[in-house]
């Protein structure tokens, strides 16, 4: 795909998308990516990552490794994410801790749309095994929302297991990496691994990361090949189910203390609306019709 330099301002907007939503536990930027149009493209680029590219890269064939990684559309991305990372870290941790209810709701209504629209490239929902997909996701998400964080090792091994199946969650729409690891026990871990720069730690998470990511979207892009509508059912399913998570009004039930010796919320069980209700509604409808915007932007530039 040939792109002007426009192009690739827009792609690095869509990449600050999915580093802002990455930012927030229970949001993944697979959904953006889904949302804007390039979730394709990402799983298929991530894919051309492999020996044969590699070999490209160490035989000194530089050109031609970066047109087979597809290199321009993951650099913009990549510095959309890592801009995005970055500078609004900070704010929309801010936003949880002090708006939780406002922030919230506007991704309730974002990721309420984005099931809408993925459901609609869904072309046989007529089919049992369609719908069977669709609440396979639905129930496994669901369940990731309400599962008990685990006591876990901390052995290197685990680490780097822990790497691979977080990255993959992160592609993959309406699951968080970030709370995967929470799950898995490993979330403050890492992050303290990250603030004290334990070389050895963040090396073999990473490592764990690059190998779960080139390998699980080689499955992805097959799946979406040759059983499009099913992977899409089961990635409607993990959406929707997903939204348990993203519930604006939560009790908090379990706590933990932080390496700074602050009290932080663990695990929180949903509730009924009981404050800011006008406000929440406000902001779902602005999250819900972004997303109806940015769908049709996507539309009209994939036309062109």
């Amino acid at each position: 795909m040939e792109r002007k330099l426009k192009d690739y301002a827009v792609l690095m907007l869509k990449g600050m998308g999915m580093g802002a939503a990455d930012v927030v536990p229970g949001v993944s930027g697979g959904t953006i990516a889904f949302i804007v149009g390039i979730y394709d493209e990402l799983i298929n680029s991530i894919k051309s990552i492999n020996l044969e590219s590699l070999k490209l890269f160490f035989t000194g064939k530089w050109g031609a490794f970066w047109k087979k990684i597809n290199g321009n559309f993951l650099f913009f991305l990549l510095a959309g994410i890592g801009i995005s990372v970055f500078s609004l870290a900070k704010l929309i941790t801010w936003l949880l801790v002090d708006h939780p209810i406002l922030v919230w709701s506007f991704f309730f209504g974002l990721v309420l749309a984005s099931t809408w629209f993925v459901s609609k490239d869904i072309k046989e929902w007529k089919s049992w095994k369609t719908w069977i997909a669709f609440v396979i996701g639905v129930v496994i998400a669901f369940y990731i929302t309400v599962a008990t964080p685990a006591e876990t090792p901390s052995n290197l091994l685990f680490i780097f297991v822990c790497g691979a199946i977080a990255i993959c969650a992160m592609i993959l729409p309406g699951i968080s990496g970030s709370f995967i690891l929470v799950l898995l026990g490993k979330y403050f871990f890492i992050m303290d691994a990250v603030k004290t720069l334990d070389v050895v730690v963040m090396v073999v998470f990473a490592a764990g990361a690059c190998i779960g990511i080139t390998s699980f979207s080689r499955i992805l892009s097959y799946a979406l090949a040759h059983f499009r509508n099913i992977t899409l059912a089961v990635l409607t399913g993990f959406m929707l189910g997903s939204l348990n998570k993203v519930w604006p009004w939560k009790e908090v039930v379990e706590t933990f203390v932080d390496s700074h010796g602050e009290v932080k919320p663990l695990v929180e069980h949903n509730i009924l609306p009981n404050a800011y209700v006008l406000e929440a509604v406000v902001l779902m409808v602005v999250g819900f019709f972004l997303v109806y915007f940015l769908e049709k932007l996507s539309a009209k530039t994939s036309e062109r």
